[in-house]
């Protein structure tokens, strides 16, 4: 009898494979856990380290504790290393070096073809400003633009083509004079349908994004001069192209 009970109790013995692939799904779960911590750290250095030891845990069958170190020897560890893979983010040029090297090339365009006293650019915090005089462009309370001076659009619509494409904002603006035609009952219109205008000429040029591109216009209340005068009024009859740095220009 003694003996029976024995070898039932020996039945009973419970099985502990099981163990085996609950270990692994620990180690995979704190692998995904580390990678997760990981990834709320600006350091993109450490998230690629431990997102490759992720990697190796899912591909190689190598447990992430059995691991040698905490990232593959392949990847950078010594001081000097770290700081040559975060001098990377730094490498090429600032936006406003990029937006001074167009100011530049549209300044050669201006210089080129004795454009000075009816094209200018100023590099401001808003960005690459291209100011167009209303006597370049249109007659006297008309917005579609002259047919002779339809290069100079087609000219900058290929300055304007950029390895990184930027909005391009063009406004329209006029003097103080009033106006009141069957076309345009206000400067406010008449401002606006040219800096449209002006716009259609250069997306005539199949390079450039017609989504980075819109129009507005202010009409007499943005001067840049006094109305008091007629050359005054002149400076302020103009179409302006903003080419808006994609992050800001004094950061």
């Amino acid at each position: 009898m003694a003996r029976r009970k024995k070898k039932q109790k020996h039945d009973e013995h419970i099985d502990e494979s099981w163990l085996v692939p609950y270990a692994d799904i620990l180690t995979l779960l704190l692998a995904l856990f580390i990678v997760l911590f990981a990834s709320s750290s600006v350091d993109a250095v450490k998230f690629q380290q431990l997102s490759n030891v992720f990697n190796q845990v899912f591909t190689s069958g190598t447990g992430f504790m059995e691991y040698p170190s905490d990232s593959p020897s392949d990847n950078p560890t010594s001081p000097e290393q770290m700081t040559g893979i975060k001098g990377t983010k730094g490498q090429g040029k600032s936006e406003e070096q990029q937006l001074s090297e167009v100011q530049e090339r549209v300044n050669e365009y201006i210089q080129k073809n004795d454009l000075v006293n009816e094209l200018d650019t100023n590099l401001t915090d808003e960005g690459l400003m291209i100011s167009i005089r209303d006597n370049v462009l249109f007659e006297s309370g008309v917005s579609e633009v002259r047919t002779e001076d339809r290069r100079i659009a087609k000219e900058i619509s290929s300055l304007l083509v950029m390895d990184l494409p930027r909005s391009i904002v063009i406004s329209g603006h006029t003097d103080n004079v009033p106006i009141k035609t069957y076309r345009y009952d206000s400067n406010w219109d008449l401002s606006v349908m040219r800096a449209v205008n002006f716009m259609k000429l250069l997306l005539d040029n199949t390079k450039l994004d017609p989504e980075m591109f819109s129009a507005k216009g202010f009409g007499e209340f943005k001067p840049l001069a006094s109305n008091k005068t007629a050359e005054g009024r002149a400076k302020n009859r103009r179409v302006e192209i903003l080419i808006v740095p994609r992050t800001p220009i004094n950061e």
